[in-house]
C-alpha cells in the first residue's frame, strides 16, 4: 500500500513539474527573443525547475504562472507564441516597451486572462481573432 502511495506522489510530483517546466520554457522563449538592455529578465533562470522565483512572474498555490508584469522594462523584440502555453494565466502586463510585430493569435489559448495590457509598443498588423476566445477578459489595451 505505502508503494503504491508513493508511486502516486511521484507520478503527481512529476505532473506538477512538467506544467512549471513548459511555463519556463514558454517564458525563457519570450526572454530570448528580446533585447533586455537593462537586465530586467536576468532572474530567469532556464535551469529552475519553476519560473515562480522569477522577477515580474506571479503563480498561484499551485505554482502556477498567474501574472506576468513587464510594463516599462526597456525590452524590444518581438512577441512569441509559446506565451499562448501559459494556461493559468490572469493578466499580462507588456506596456510601455518597444515589442514590435504582430499579436501572436495563441494569445487566444489564454482562457483564463482578466487583463491584456499591450499599449505603448510598436506592435503592427491586425489584432487576432482568437481574443475573442477570452471570455475572462475584462481589460484590454491595445494602443
Amino acid at each position: 500500500m505505502r508503494f503504491v502511495a508513493l508511486v502516486s506522489l511521484v507520478g503527481a510530483l512529476a505532473i506538477i513539474t512538467a506544467e512549471c517546466n513548459s511555463e519556463g520554457d514558454a517564458l525563457n522563449h519570450l526572454k530570448t527573443s528580446v533585447a533586455d538592455t537593462n537586465n530586467v529578465l536576468l532572474s530567469w533562470d532556464p535551469t529552475l525547475v519553476n519560473p515562480c522565483t522569477w522577477f515580474h512572474i506571479t503563480c498561484n498555490s499551485e505554482n502556477s504562472v498567474v501574472r506576468v508584469d513587464l510594463g516599462d522594462a526597456n525590452l524590444s523584440g518581438q512577441l512569441v507564441p509559446q506565451l499562448g502555453m501559459l494556461s493559468s494565466l490572469q493578466y499580462l502586463q507588456i506596456q510601455n516597451n518597444s515589442f514590435s510585430g504582430e499579436i501572436p493569435r495563441e494569445l487566444g489559448n489564454l482562457t483564463k486572462l482578466v487583463s491584456l495590457g499591450l499599449e505603448n509598443n510598436k506592435l503592427s498588423g491586425p489584432i487576432p481573432s482568437s481574443l475573442g476566445n477570452l471570455k475572462s477578459l475584462r481589460y484590454m489595451t491595445l494602443n
